[in-house]
């Protein structure tokens, strides 16, 4: 297996599309999967599929295709899914509150086991069996807690005050929901989730859906 920084930031983001196809297709019952397969469930092409996944050192055998239990038990070493990862969620608004319920952080190596706000009506409610601490603790209980990824679930102007306390409190990982651009050091990775921005994505293809039938009634009139 190549070592996992000379793996290709696009391929690591396709890693986990993967490990859910896999996961799917052992749930069948099947034993091996073939890259046009895998290709087909991550929605990319086949000759990405084996790109991707030669960088686990995995080539598949011709006429057969890839042994899936061994495919899902790499790409969860590279993922570093063997060993949990303690997640603090700072900013418990709705969407803060709904990360908090969400259960499939624990099952994926993620558990939740610190809530954090700086507003005092929100500090000392119990979530989802978490009480709520003050932003002036966070690193105390990022280091009482052993807590290596935050997510930022804070309004936009406040992402970035909560990023620099984040990383002064030893945090290595970060998840921003919020909408900006964080400065942080080379050496904490930083993925943004921006719904807005997917959103309105949604709407290009959906325009373009509208277009085409609508260019499509014309010709046909």
């Amino acid at each position: 297996m190549a070592d996992v920084r000379d793996i290709p930031d696009a391929t690591v983001s396709r890693l986990p599309v993967y490990r859910r196809s896999l996961v799917q297709i052992i749930s069948t019952g099947e034993s091996t999967i073939s890259s046009a397969d895998l290709a087909d469930l991550a929605g990319v092409n086949a000759a990405k599929v084996r790109k991707d996944l030669s960088y686990l050192g995995t080539y598949g055998v011709r006429g057969v295709g890839y042994d899936a239990e061994l495919l899902l038990a790499q790409i969860d070493g590279v993922l570093g899914l063997g060993t949990e990862a303690p997640v603090v969620i700072v900013g418990m608004g709705n969407l803060g509150q709904a990360l908090a319920h969400y259960g499939g952080f624990q099952s994926k190596g993620f558990p939740i086991v610190a809530l954090v706000d700086s507003s005092m009506d929100k500090v000392g409610q119990v979530i989802d069996g978490i009480v709520v601490s003050h932003l002036d603790d966070l690193e105390h209980t990022v280091r009482e807690r052993e807590i290596s990824v935050g997510i930022i679930a804070t309004p936009g102007g406040a992402a970035q005050e909560v990023s620099n306390a984040l990383v002064a409190a030893g945090v290595r990982s970060i998840l921003t929901f919020a909408p900006t651009i964080l400065q942080v050091p080379d050496s904490v990775p930083v993925r943004k989730v921006d719904l807005a921005t997917e959103l309105q994505i949604l709407g290009y293809y959906r325009h373009r859906e509208v277009t085409e039938t609508t260019d499509s009634t014309d010709r046909t009139a």
